[in-house]
């Protein structure tokens, strides 16, 4: 998770009974795989006193930043998004690498265009006729 990001900020009021999800979310930052994958990740923790809610910002390798409210959002959530939008960040490099343009356009005649050479059984066949 954290080979996507440049550095995470986990804000919360440790008497706050909303940090679960901060909580969670720091070990995960704090596991040995999570840190061998990118030690150069910034992980900073700030403890607050006042009624803030507990939040969690992370920033990404390409510099775009992005905060959740951890009182509503789930560690896991928050997990999957990075992971996501990391393997999206890894598809821009290779195409960035290979030479093509960013976004990928795909013209709308080809969205709609008949996939030829795909096979079908004859019994799959059957079954999908008959029902």
């Amino acid at each position: 998770m954290l080979k996507f990001l440049s550095k995470i900020k986990i804000e919360f009021n440790t008497l706050d009974p909303r940090v679960a999800s901060c909580m969670e979310f720091l070990a995960q930052c704090n596991a040995r795989k999570a840190k061998e994958s990118n030690p150069a990740c910034q992980v900073l923790v700030k403890r607050r006193t006042d009624d803030f809610p507990p939040q969690i910002t992370v920033t990404f390798v390409n510099g775009v930043e992005e905060a959740f409210d951890a009182t509503s959002t789930p560690a896991q959530a928050i997990r999957t998004m990075i992971l996501e939008k990391g393997q999206l960040l890894e598809t821009e490099q290779m195409f960035r690498e290979a030479g093509e343009k960013w976004p990928v356009i795909i013209p709308e005649e080809e969205l709609h265009q008949f996939a030829p050479g795909t096979k079908v059984s004859a019994c799959l066949l059957y079954l999908f006729l008959v029902f």
